[in-house]
């Protein structure tokens, strides 16, 4: 073999051990990122990040519940005299919008645990944020004698305490409040999934059936 061809050969044999070199570094450097970066996901969904996260919302409103019911306020004193003199019945009818949601300021650290592939919240159930009347309210108050002389009033304020008093006992039922419990599990589900993607999220209220093992 000529000179030529040894130094060819040799030239070769140096630019394959150096690719080979170069993909070893390579492979070494996908592996090292591939643990450096588990290493921060693990530490970006801790406890103490998603209870933060979560406390930042506040109150988190999840069903919104509208009334259309008429009231009718009477005295209990149905003596006849009693309601010729001194009765009052109150009639009313208006639009009550009933906001209810999860307060997520309430939820501890001791409620958020974060698993190997599983992150499960405990929060509590639904409850009423607010409540206010919808447009106007139409009024009808009919007065005895004396009532209307002495005592008068439009019965205004009553009309309105009795018609967010009704909303939201309706608002309180069962059925309402388990509609109101899974739309926050879906929501809370959706807000912890924007801080990880590679963890199934469980989400449990707290005093139901399936918070009982």
């Amino acid at each position: 073999m000529s000179f030529a061809g040894v130094s060819k050969l040799v030239i070769m044999k140096k630019l394959g051990w150096s690719f080979f070199i170069i993909i070893i570094i390579f492979l070494a450097g996908l592996t090292l990122g591939w643990y450096v970066t588990r290493d921060v996901s693990t530490k970006s969904v801790s406890s103490q990040v998603i209870l933060t996260a979560l406390h930042d919302r506040g109150f988190l409103v999840t069903q919104t519940y509208i009334f259309n019911e008429p009231i009718e306020i009477r005295d209990q004193d149905e003596s006849f005299w009693s309601k010729i003199l001194w009765g009052q019945v109150i009639k009313a009818h208006g639009v009550v919008e009933v906001n209810l949601g999860v307060d997520l300021s309430k939820i501890s650290q001791a409620d958020v645990e974060v698993g190997s592939n599983r992150i499960t919240i405990y929060v509590p159930r639904a409850e009423i944020f607010n409540s206010r009347l919808v447009g106007e309210v139409s009024v009808e108050n009919s007065q005895g004698i004396l009532k209307s002389l002495f005592e008068n009033d439009d019965g205004y304020n009553q009309a309105m305490a009795e018609l967010t008093r009704q909303a939201e006992n309706a608002a309180l039922s069962d059925e309402m409040i388990q509609v109101a419990n899974q739309k926050s599990e879906d929501e809370i589900s959706r807000l912890v999934g924007y801080i990880t993607e590679d963890k199934e999220v469980e989400i449990k209220i707290r005093g139901s059936a399936i918070d009982i093992d």
